[in-house]
C-alpha cells in the first residue's frame, strides 16, 4: 500500500482509484460514487488501495 495512493484516495478519490486500478470498471464505479456523494467515493477508493486491487 502506497502512502501517496492513500492520501490521493482521501483527497481526490477518482484519481486515487485510477492510479490503483487504471481505467477499469472500478474506476467508473468510483467516479459515479464520488459524483453521488464525496464520502462513498472516498470509502471505495480507500478500499481499492487497501485491498491492492489491480485492474
Amino acid at each position: 500500500m502506497s502512502i501517496l495512493n492513500l492520501i490521493l484516495a482521501i483527497l481526490l478519490p477518482p484519481l486515487g482509484a485510477f492510479l490503483q486500478v487504471g481505467l477499469s470498471k472500478h474506476f467508473i464505479i468510483n467516479l459515479i460514487l464520488t459524483l453521488c456523494g464525496f464520502l462513498p467515493g472516498v470509502i471505495h477508493a480507500i478500499w481499492l488501495v487497501v485491498k491492492n486491487k489491480k485492474g
